[in-house]
């Protein structure tokens, strides 16, 4: 009964594969994990029946039958795909042919509630979306303005979080809050407002659990007949209630700083408000967008704002609070890589000092600049390991304009559906070698001690070609600037018995959180 409640569209399915297991079970079972093309429903039962598993399914399936699978849906369903976790697809689709291959009609309908922000955008509203917030990014006051925002919310927000529960010698969970972290940061640099999640009594804001709420009916949307998803969506119940929820608490929370920067006469000067990125769309909206043909939204200046917003937010959120999450239980399940880490940070951000008093060397923390971070080579190998393994973003969406065929020499019809599966691609022995399950920070330095290069078709953790994600370098200088100061102050343990496994969601958040202790070093 439970079962049903979680998926109501069992409710539909059951009764014929009842019939085609009486048939078959005794023959067939050992064969459940394979993806085996039953008449009527294709190969729609293995995948429900591991939905529970659902990116970890997919991995086991390319490797023992290699990495592109023609995925058969129920007859009654357009849901027949393409699934790939092979680079040479990845290149051809992401840059050597990208003008064939938009997000398409279908991701938006399946994404509707991101709207027209950057990641449901195509062809030139993509490219405004692009050079918009390229230019932000690229201003010279951005990495200034980056670190007082970041090391105000380390000082006021994460550090004496951690010390309470330290103090109080309990264990929680610090993907909480590191999503609280998150929220906070993008909340301030796109709209110029700090909405204190992370804070003494971790305070509940709606808008920010909300995000959690949005990812799993996305992925859900992804892998039963879109008329279900719909119906369920028109009943609200299910995951679409979820979503719908959701989606409420995001409008209650970014609309009205939309309204109050509308309604603002000029733009901040003061350092510390940062930049007015909301002012930078609007500018660029009573531009260029009002009058772009096809636009679906012209004249609603609020709802691009909102879309905008919400499209930065969770990207901002979500991505480096995930990556984070796996890189601590990464370490904490390799406790010599936290050892290495904490001797880099001390050694090459000069956190020794000799006290000649004591006649012994005394360790001070300081807060780094952003330029600085490039010196930690081994941690960025930890993330960049963390990234491989658990890509924030497990799986991409494609749909060619034309038909084309793959380099693995499959053939897609015109706007049929391709997905790119990021998680299974980085555990491909094929593609990272015999050792591809293990941690290894040092995977990604050089025998001369530099970071290695490796192409975006083959680590597409940041997505890959000319929509490679153009928050990269902040996420990284954010997430060393975090990483840094707990690995510092503290001792990671985990707790013991606590199951930590991915949510099967389009962003690859652990399932239960991540419960944890800490112990302060310094």
């Amino acid at each position: 009964m439970i079962l049903m409640m979680e998926y109501p569209e069992l409710l539909v399915i059951i009764p014929i594969l009842v019939i085609l297991f009486m048939r078959k079970m005794r023959k067939q079972w050992r064969h459940i994990l394979a993806p085996t093309n039953w008449p009527v429903v294709g190969m729609l039962p293995g995948t429900l029946l591991n939905l529970h598993r659902l990116h970890d399914y997919l991995t086991s399936v390319f490797s023992r039958f290699g990495t592109t699978l023609v995925f058969k849906g129920p007859r009654i369903a357009d849901m027949n795909m393409v699934l790939t976790c092979d680079p040479a697809n990845l290149h051809h689709v992401f840059s050597r042919n990208f003008s064939n291959y938009p997000k398409g009609p279908q991701f938006r309908t399946i994404f509707d509630v991101l709207g027209n922000g950057i990641f449901g955008a195509d062809f030139e509203l993509w490219e405004i979306h692009r050079k918009t917030t390229l230019s932000q990014f690229s201003h010279a006051d951005f990495s200034p303005h980056l670190e007082r925002t970041v090391w105000r919310k380390v000082e006021a927000g994460l550090l004496p979080v951690l010390d309470r529960f330290c103090e109080e010698g309990v264990e929680f969970d610090l993907q909480d809050v590191f999503q609280r972290l998150t929220f906070d940061n993008i909340c301030k640099l796109v709209l110029g407002y700090d909405p204190c999640s992370l804070s003494l009594g971790l305070p509940y804001v709606r808008c920010e659990k909300a995000f959690s709420g949005l990812a799993e009916p996305l992925l859900y949307r992804h892998v039963i007949p879109e008329f279900i998803w719909k119906l369920q969506k028109r009943l609200n119940v299910g995951r679409e209630r979820m979503l719908a929820e959701a989606t409420e608490a995001f409008h209650d929370f970014i609309y009205p700083r939309i309204d109050a920067s509308i309604n603002s006469t000029h733009d901040t000067d003061d350092k510390d408000e940062g930049f007015n990125v909301l002012k930078a769309f609007e500018r660029v909206y009573n531009d260029k967008i009002n009058n772009l043909i096809g636009y679906s939204s012209a004249g609603n200046l609020r709802d691009f704002l909102k879309d905008t917003a919400l499209s930065l937010i969770f990207a901002g959120r979500d991505t480096t609070s995930t990556c984070l999450t796996w890189l601590f239980w990464l370490i904490a399940k390799n406790p010599s890589t936290q050892d290495k880490i904490r001797q880099e940070i001390e050694a090459e951000l000069k956190l020794v000092e000799e006290d000649n008093n004591m006649k012994k060397k005394k360790k001070k923390w300081r807060f780094f600049k952003a330029d600085e971070s490039c010196k930690l080579k081994y941690l960025h190998g930890a993330l960049c390991e963390s990234l491989r393994l658990f890509p924030p973003v497990p799986l991409e969406h494609k749909a060619p304009i034309e038909a084309d065929i793959l380099p693995s020499g499959h053939y897609l019809r015109k706007n049929s559906k391709l997905i790119v599966c990021f998680y299974s691609m980085g555990r491909m022995e094929s593609v990272w070698g015999k050792d591809c399950l293990e941690f290894k920070p040092e995977r990604w330095i050089s025998p001369a001690g530099k970071i290695k290069h490796e192409p975006s078709y083959k680590f597409p953790a940041f997505n890959a070609g000319p929509r490679t994600c153009l928050g990269k370098e902040m996420a990284f200088v954010q997430m060393k600037m975090v990483a840094a100061t707990i690995i510092f102050h503290y001792n990671v343990k985990l707790v013991e018995g606590h199951p930590v496994c991915p949510r099967d969601s389009v962003i690859l958040q652990a399932k239960h959180g991540l419960k944890l202790s800490l112990s302060r070093i310094h």
